[in-house]
């Protein structure tokens, strides 16, 4: 009996590393040693496989198996090396052909019949493959139209053990199985929220199409029934549909969050909103074992919205600090670091004061001064200086409301493509950069020589610098909100109006 060799794919995040599984066959008292670094869930693939292998019609010698899992020194988890194991092993037995098995990577998780179950995180791992050089992945049957979003890599389907060994050239007779599917994914469908559907609050209006051309983050503050939570579920439809490769990699996020993906890449923003109890993990990703993607990874490319922001733990909300400036999420354990992208737009609701009618014209607030300042201070003064629109929300008046059908509001579709347009000025603008919106752009660069505004054009930011109205950062941060605005507008650069509006974007509270 020879050794055999199968390629299988470890994840670290959305980083896939392709692991070699080497099975070896002696004549040493029966046992199944598996070796390599593997985890708990991994370390019971020996049952899993051998019981599987049985119940298949092709068992396991009765002899010792010692399988590797190549490179050791890299931590392997979840159960989704069962089915490269089994190969690997009957390979080595002669059941099946070990040319057939060391040419393609297996993928899938084993059930006790021997039925192949479908994985988490198929997308990305596939994606891995593909980008080693693979040119053949074997995987469960319901798996199958999530793999086959990776073009150039061929993707083999299998419903069993049984099928896979015959697959590979095994003598065995075929036996019908039912295929395990994972629930099916239904095209999206309008949502049915409309910009439209908002009466009054055209300054928020404004603000959610301009947060929208640049990519820039929005802090709404309000009384309850203003319409905050309204207007920041309107935002992810202001946004342009998803390039090829953003949509692979929402849809990868989504795999490996184990969240359905389909049969077809996600084309529109993703929209996350955790509960205010969310702890910082949650927010941003961890895990003791396997590291997932918390909910700043899931909206990469679309929105996180926090409702009730100041309800969040502050430790929770500081650890976005980091992510709101990169773009990225590093978690950090003591034998890996995994890395999820988490380039989104922060959009957080706020009401004034413990019992929200602070500011309110038809109520009366209750709260001390020194309990409102302690309110809004859970929002950390550097948090808050990384948000580029700071707007205050108030309720529509009765007057405002009759009035409405004589102030059409712009809908969704008419903002959106008005957002299409200006990110596609922007774009031009940036094309030898590496940047795509204004809010990705450093400030050194739009300071630079070839860029700088006239003074007469940035009087009103030099002076609220002057005098300690904004910091550097904040100064930077209103030239993007300025260039953004010009954008929409179809001009060539801001002008004094455009860094004005910018600055009460800014500091409109």
């Amino acid at each position: 009996m020879a050794i055999a060799h199968t390629t299988a794919v470890a994840l670290l995040g959305l980083t896939g590393t392709l692991v070699d599984v080497e099975a070896d066959i002696s004549s040493n008292l029966p046992s199944f040693v598996l070796i390599g670094l593997p985890d708990a869930a991994l370390n019971e693939a020996r049952d899993r496989v051998r019981a599987a292998a049985t119940n298949s019609g092709c068992p396991l010698p009765n002899r010792k198996l010692t399988v590797n899992l190549s490179p050791a020194a890299l931590p392997k988890h979840g159960s989704g090396f069962d089915l490269a194991i089994a190969m690997a092993v009957l390979a080595a037995a002669g059941v099946i052909s070990l040319d057939s098995v060391a040419r393609v990577v297996h993928l899938g998780e084993l059930g006790l019949d021997g039925r192949l179950r479908p994985i988490a995180g198929i997308l990305p791992a596939v994606l891995a493959a593909s980008r080693a050089g693979a040119a053949i992945v074997m995987v469960p049957a319901g798996n199958a139209g999530e793999a086959s979003l990776v073009p150039g890599i061929r993707v083999v389907a299998v419903s069993s053990l049984r099928d896979a060994a015959i697959w590979h050239g095994g003598e065995l007779e075929p036996i019908a199985v039912d295929a395990i599917e994972l629930p099916r994914v239904e095209n999206p469908v309008d949502d049915g929220l409309d910009l439209s559907d908002i009466v009054g609050n055209e300054d928020a209006i404004e603000a959610l199409t301009v947060a929208a051309a640049g990519g820039h983050h929005v802090f709404l503050l309000g009384p309850p029934g203003a319409g905050k939570t309204m207007l920041a579920a309107r935002l992810p439809g202001l946004l342009p549909d998803l390039g090829a490769e953003d949509a692979l990699e929402v849809s990868s996020i989504r795999s490996l969050s184990g969240l359905p993906v389909g049969a077809s890449l996600a084309v529109r923003p993703p929209l996350e909103s955790p509960h205010h109890t969310a702890t910082a993990a949650s927010l941003v990703g961890g895990g003791s074992g396997v590291i997932r993607p918390g909910a700043a990874a899931r909206a990469s490319h679309g929105v996180l919205f926090l409702d009730e922001a100041p309800e969040f733990q502050p430790a929770a909300l500081d650890a976005l600090r980091q992510p709101l400036e990169a773009g990225v999420v590093s978690i950090h354990r003591a034998n890996a670091v995994a890395h999820f992208p988490a380039r989104f737009q922060l959009i957080m609701a706020a009401n004034p004061c413990p019992c929200g009618q602070y500011g309110a014209t038809d109520s009366d607030c209750v709260c001390t001064p020194h309990l409102r300042r302690k309110y809004l201070a859970r929002l950390s003064g550097p948090l808050m200086d990384r948000i580029d629109i700071q707007l205050r929300v108030s309720r529509v008046t009765a007057v405002r409301l009759r009035l409405g059908d004589e102030y059409p509001s712009i809908t969704s579709a008419a903002a959106r493509q008005r957002v299409t347009d200006a990110r596609q000025t922007s774009a031009e603008r940036l094309s030898e950069t590496p940047w795509r919106l204004n809010s990705e752009v450093p400030g050194a660069w739009l300071r630079g020589k070839d860029r700088r505004l006239s003074p007469s054009t940035t009087a009103s930011i030099d002076r609220a610098l002057e005098r300690g109205g904004l910091t550097m950062r904040g100064y930077d941060r209103v030239l993007r909100l300025g260039w953004s605005i010009a954008d929409l507008a179809g001009a060539a650069t801001p002008t004094a109006d455009h860094i004005g509006r910018a600055l009460y974007l800014r500091r409109a509270l």
